[in-house]
């Protein structure tokens, strides 16, 4: 898959409510080169950023161009556009996990994956339950920014889904809006949190990789299945689940043949 189309899908996907931008960062092989990148901007800095300037450009596509369409899709096509994503998730697992061992496999690795995987289903919960919606949210320039901080979390981090937390303080339609309608101030506002959250996750993330890269991968792992579960819409014996079955196969198989063309494309370290 070319960086541009693995961005423009990252774009989406950062937009789209209960899916995770790290998360399939982390499928399309990119998720480590992205942190490590963001962590160490003075390490081959312009090889690495000439390598991520078509994902950075399909992700600004993807947000400005997807905005309005993943808002419809998730309004009235909302399980189908679940099972493609789901579909993206799971073809690539194989690889996920290959990346994960490459440095060997020891079982205290599996502590952190059940971990993270039952965090991501307490929040999966927790989503789904009456604790939603909980405060009124602002526009004010110093609310924009801890948007712009919660996007640039939910990118950072696997298996969140900014969307989702925007969403339970009332704010993703305030953040939607303002991407989808290009309004300067509060775009301005938001990508301040976005870039100041994304540097210091990055730089906690590319730490952990460095020290403990079985135990992080694993965890990681752990947020993306668990995202899996979380945003699984269900399954009913219906002509039109059929169809949708179809779909996640179709994507599974996509992404399973794409990421391994992307595999083993290195940054610079």
């Amino acid at each position: 898959m070319s960086r541009f189309l693995k961005g423009l899908i990252l774009g989406a996907a950062a937009i789209a409510p209960g899916v995770s931008g790290g998360a399939l960062a982390v499928i399309f092989g990119l998720y480590d080169k992205i942190t490590y990148f963001i962590a160490h901007l003075n390490k081959n800095f312009k090889e690495n950023l000439l390598y991520f300037i078509p994902v950075g450009l399909g992700g600004l596509v993807g947000v400005l161009a997807f905005s309005r369409i993943i808002e419809y899709l998730f309004r009235y096509h909302e399980v189908e556009v679940k099972y493609a994503f789901i579909g993206l998730i799971l073809g690539t697992i194989p690889l996920v996990v290959g990346e994960a061992n490459k440095k060997g496999y020891k079982h205290k690795y599996l502590i952190a994956f059940i971990i993270t995987f039952s965090i991501t289903m307490i929040v999966a919960y927790l989503e789904k339950s009456e604790f939603n919606h909980i405060v009124e949210a602002g526009t004010s320039p110093f609310s924009l920014i801890v948007y712009g901080a919660i996007i640039g979390f939910g990118t950072i981090i696997p298996g969140i889904s900014s969307s989702i937390m925007l969403m339970l303080i009332g704010a993703y339609e305030i953040v939607i809006g303002a991407i989808s309608n290009i309004q300067p101030l509060m775009l301005f506002y938001l990508g301040i949190g976005f870039v100041l959250s994304l540097f210091l996750f990055a730089k906690i993330i590319s730490l952990l990789f460095e020290r403990a890269y079985g135990i992080t991968y694993y965890a990681i792992l752990g947020l993306v299945l668990g995202s899996v579960i979380s945003i699984f819409p269900g399954f009913a014996l219906t002509f039109d689940y059929f169809l949708n079955l179809i779909i996640l196969i179709s994507c599974s198989c996509l992404s399973y043949s794409l990421s391994r063309i992307g595999k083993g494309k290195k940054v610079s370290s």
